[in-house]
């Protein structure tokens, strides 16, 4: 397999399979963060446990709200705005 980035590799249906795990893990993860209305900061602070720069802060954002609003469109997550302005996502 040539990538867009990193070392050519075999075993691209391992590498699915491995990545489809690690995107369930990662959902999981979220669907848990959110068993008591959390703050897409809380549920990110779930996901990714070490020190982050900005540029690395910027990308978990992204990811965090993209496994939230996935969740939301499985109907497994619902976000609500509460009275202090902020959104909280909680599991449905």
């Amino acid at each position: 397999m040539l990538p867009s980035h990193g070392l050519p590799f075999m075993g691209l249906h391992t590498r699915i399979d491995d990545l489809k795990a690690h995107h369930a893990e990662r959902l999981d993860k979220t669907l848990q963060a959110c068993a008591q209305p959390a703050t897409a900061v809380q549920v990110l602070k779930v996901l990714f446990t070490r020190p982050l720069d900005a540029h690395q802060l910027g990308f978990a954002t992204g990811e965090t709200l993209a496994h939230l609003h996935h969740l939301m469109k499985l109907g497994r997550v619902v976000r609500t705005l509460e009275e202090d302005g902020v959104w909280r996502y909680r599991r449905a």
